[in-house]
């Protein structure tokens, strides 16, 4: 887990990674389970560092000569962002979700990229559509856009809350510029962590690999790459038919308990076995035969088997805990369902929010003595409690096994970095002509970041500059849409983001494992704000979106790195595609709001609309805003969760010392972090696929890798890439074609009765 020192803002030098610390050993110590057998540079090697896969998955080459800078790339770049961003923001208002992903915006640009080279002509004015062969770094750019644009943007929750729960209605320009700072801000922060977080050898991103081994089998020639594209497109047919019976013809496949099938009527059997329909329980033992809950948002053959071994230890920990506090009664588990979400009365009933709210959406003590304070299922409180656990061992863990490095990453904020900053920041920033001071003949330095280095980089001054128009935008606008929250709340939402970006940031990076802070920064805000829930919403956009948004900035200039997409190319298409995607989010929530009010408002909705998602929203923002200190504090019911993020940054320290005094017992080869985060992590959704995942993970990472490392070389993330492209292709298409943006059906194991249940996207806890 070795990290880069960080740079200053004026300019990077990227410190070769022979330089860096040494204290992590746990990623190259030979002689474990996954470590080669042979010579890693031969045919036959087993790829057994992160270095080793980024160099032989995907090409290193570089191609100088291919042009992004096209006007078929903006023209489809912009089409596609378009939309992306128009159909997140409508599904965000409708009952199932259908998510725009990275390999769906990469088939579909690929395949009109390829149309209009072959169909429009290369003369007069429409040459400008058709300047050549369509290339790996234009297709590379639209799908930066493309993805920076398809999120329904946190910032219109809260606008959706304000607008429907609290009859407030911040005009059009202060809500505009709202959505703009708060998918910015992260992009500052998170661009001026590059030398850390993005340009070594250690930061993998595992999880964009199978779209650059797709990128390499379309655009490389030779007969390797015309044996990969022939593998692709084979795996890629017959997923996108197999599809059709798990999500249309057969849905049963979804989810298959022989327990579940013999006990269809036992409740113990349900929460164990169970897994096929949303929280209906743990799935121990179950099989899923569709590759998108499988997948879904995480693919199984992408994780290296380290962060998988460590993953599977907390499933099956999570396993043990869930089903012991339930069984022994611990919070009065046994009052409530299983695995909810839910705020519930002691009896059991669901707990009605609006009842301990005065006229101003704020929670009277008065009204919530009679009503009482509410309680969550058991389950639900073991995952807020993991969380914590696992945030502070993350914290922990780092700083334990990369001292050096984490210390060097802040080292531009001692006095003396500070001022030699200050001295050489050149404010004309827009002219700085970003080449990087770099030995480029240094071997130990990323081979793609070398590549990269012909290229004028997107200077630290200009995420600086963007950083600064956010934090001051969104200074003024939240005294202009009645946010409540004050200055110096921001400040700490900022505060806290910035420090979760380098610690989570590095865990992603490494591991392809993303983990959410939003229940974190929900409980800081909740104490800071106490009863003020709009404050919370605000304090949560500000602390938590920060941190996704710098996360998806990385992961794409990672995308740039691997395709040899110039730094200035990848910086505007992810600008522009944030910009598009705020706008039109922004449209398409009022055009919505406008026309669907009533049915938003309703609990049930409809099977086309549905409020149900600014409901969540809103009322966990009642809950943690309103019942924080009554829920959380030190003596009241649920004291374990803040207290679990002070334990949690004591659980790496025995690890550690142990592999110090006694190494051969491998202690370096588990995550902390990651075993804390999984113990909660079946805490809701379909459990079906947990076992299927872990199959095809323990075959692809560790039987693949360590048995046939040729084969795996070759075609592990090209037949990863075709088995995500495939199904998402057709799930989108059976979303519009077939279920009409209604949902599929699914059947329950449990009865025999058949019960409507819409398509999910199913991420890492």
């Amino acid at each position: 887990m070795s990290l880069t020192a960080a740079a200053a803002i004026s300019e990077h030098i990227v410190p070769s990674e022979k330089a860096l610390s040494t204290s992590d050993k746990s990623l190259d110590r030979t002689g474990d389970v996954e470590t080669a057998t042979g010579d890693a540079d031969s045919e036959e090697g087993v790829l057994s560092n992160e270095r080793d896969i980024a160099t032989h998955v995907i090409s290193v080459d570089d191609d100088p000569s291919l042009n992004p800078w096209t006007f078929r790339a903006f023209f489809i770049g912009i089409g596609l962002s378009t939309f992306g961003g128009v159909l997140a923001e409508i599904y965000y208002f409708k009952p199932q979700t259908v998510l725009v992903s990275l390999m769906f915006l990469a088939v579909v640009s690929y395949i009109l990229g390829v149309f209009m080279e072959t169909f429009i002509p290369r003369r007069g004015l429409l040459r400008y559509l058709n300047p050549g062969p369509f290339n790996k770094k234009e297709n590379a750019f639209v799908v930066i856009m493309a993805s920076a644009s398809a999120n329904s943007a946190l910032g219109t929750e809260v606008l959706a809350v304000q607008r429907l729960y609290y009859n407030i209605t911040p005009n059009a320009g202060a809500s505009v510029f709202l959505l703009f700072s708060s998918q910015l801000l992260g992009y500052g922060i998170g661009g001026m962590m590059r030398g850390t977080l993005l340009y070594p050898s250690k930061m993998l991103y595992p999880g964009v690999l199978p779209l650059l081994s797709m990128f390499d089998a379309l655009y490389e020639g030779g007969m390797a790459a015309r044996k990969k594209l022939r593998v692709f497109y084979i795996v890629f047919t017959a997923i996108f038919f197999w599809e059709l019976f798990p999500e249309w013809i057969f849905p049963l496949l979804t989810g298959f308990s022989i327990f579940c099938l013999a006990a269809p009527n036992n409740a113990a059997v349900s929460r164990v076995f169970g897994g096929t329909n949303g929280n209906e329980g743990l799935g121990l033992l179950s099989f899923c035969f569709d590759w998108q809950y499988v997948s879904g948002g995480l693919n199984p053959m992408t994780i290296p088997l380290k962060a998988q071994f460590s993953s599977f230890l907390g499933y099956i920990l999570c396993m043990v805990v869930f089903v012991a506090v339930y069984y022994n009664n611990i919070w009065k588990a046994q009052n409530f369902p299983f695995l909810s979400q839910l705020l519930f009365y002691e009896n059991g009933t669901q707990y009605d929010q609006t009842l301990i709210l005065n006229a101003n959406y704020e929670v009277d003590p008065t009204l919530l003595a009679e009503q009482g304070v509410p309680y969550y299922s058991s389950t639900w409180v073991v995952y807020l409690l993991t969380q914590n656990l696992g945030l502070a061992a993350t914290s922990t863990h780092l700083l334990l096994w990369n001292w050096n490095d984490i210390c060097s990453a802040w080292s531009w904020m001692n006095p003396s970095s500070i001022k030699n900053i200050w001295a050489n920041f050149d404010w004309k920033f827009w002219q700085a002509d970003g080449m990087r001071k770099q030995d480029v003949d240094d071997e130990d330095i990323d081979p793609h970041y070398k590549q990269m280095l012909k290229y004028p980089d997107a200077p630290n001054s200009w995420y600086f500059v963007v950083f600064l128009l956010s934090f001051v935008v969104a200074l003024v606008v939240l005294y202009k849409t009645d946010s409540t929250l004050p200055w110096w709340g921001f400040l700490i939402s900022l505060l806290l983001a910035t420090f979760s970006i380098l610690f989570l940031g590095a865990l992603a990076g490494i591991t392809g494992l993303i983990f959410s802070v939003q229940t974190f920064v929900q409980m800081i805000g909740g104490y800071l704000h106490k009863g003020l829930p709009v404050a919370n919403m605000y304090f949560v956009l500000y602390g938590y979106n920060t941190v996704y948004q710098a996360q998806l900035l990385l992961r794409d200039l990672k995308i740039a790195q691997y395709a040899k997409l110039p730094p200035r190319a990848a910086f505007t298409a992810q600008i522009l595609g944030t910009l598009l995607g705020a706008v039109l989010n922004y449209i398409m929530m009022n055009s919505i709001i406008d026309n669907q009010r009533e049915i938003l408002l309703s609990v049930q909705g409809t099977n086309i609309w549905s409020g149900q998602q600014p409901q969540m929203y809103n009322s966990q923002a009642i809950a943690w805003g309103g019942l924080s200190y009554e829920l959380f504090s030190a003596g009241q019911r649920y004291q374990w969760v803040p207290l679990a993020y002070v334990i949690g940054l004591f659980i790496p320290v025995p690890f550690w010392v142990i592999h110090r005094y006694w190494p051969k017992l491998r202690a370096d080869y588990l995550y902390t972090p990651i075993i804390a985060y999984y113990i909660g992590c079946l805490c809701v959704g379909i459990n079906s696929s947990i076992l299927s995942y872990f199959a095809v993970a323990f075959l692809s990472q560790w039987w693949l890798r360590t048995r046939y490392p040729r084969w795996f070389t070759k075609y592990n993330y090209i037949v990863g890439a075709a088995l995500d492209g495939g199904t998402q292709v057709m799930v989108f298409i059976l979303s519009f074609a077939v279920q009409g943006l209604v949902g599929p059906l699914t059947y329950s194991l449990h009865g025999g009765v058949r019960t409507k249940e819409p398509i999910m996207t199913i991420v890492s806890c």
